[in-house]
């Protein structure tokens, strides 16, 4: 059996594509995973918080149940992996439940900023909902928001 020789440029070129086509087909896979849902069950709403530096204070979020859903009334309605991006805001509790008021599902995050400056935050509100008699689900969406602190 007789081999054909290949040219080292098409070889390595070829190896180069397949290196650099890696990290995309990882970015790829990873867009499908590990991301929060969107919902069209919930209507999120956040607001930035000022509060000065080392001093406790609270973001309030709110879950607004869409025509059509209910809010599936159980312990598990919560926001959890709280974070900012370099440790500029120190969270209470990692894990914050949800309360129902006034038809909503409200939180109340405390904080306190730990840097001056803007600081984004994140985390994943991980909550449920009935539509129609039959269908309950579980879902999660994005948490994001900025904590302002000041001296």
């Amino acid at each position: 059996m007789q081999h054909a020789r290949t040219n080292p440029i098409h070889a390595r070129l070829r190896a180069f594509a397949l290196i650099a086509a890696i990290p995309t087909a990882l970015a790829a896979s990873a867009c499908g995973q590990g991301v929060a849902e969107e919902s069209a069950a919930y209507v999120v709403e956040v607001s930035d918080v000022t509060a000065k530096v080392g001093e406790p204070a609270v973001m309030r979020a709110t879950l607004r149940i869409r025509d059509g859903y209910r809010i599936l009334k159980t312990y598990n309605n919560r926001v959890i992996e709280l974070s900012s991006i370099n440790d500029g805001v120190a969270f209470e509790r990692r894990i914050v439940p949800a309360t129902v008021q006034e038809g909503a599902l409200a939180f109340a995050i405390g904080l306190r900023a730990t840097k001056s400056g803007k600081q984004p935050i994140n985390g994943i509100f991980r909550v449920g909902y009935i539509q129609g008699t039959d269908k309950l689900a579980m879902v999660s969406l994005r948490l994001i928001a900025n904590v302002i602190g000041t001296e």
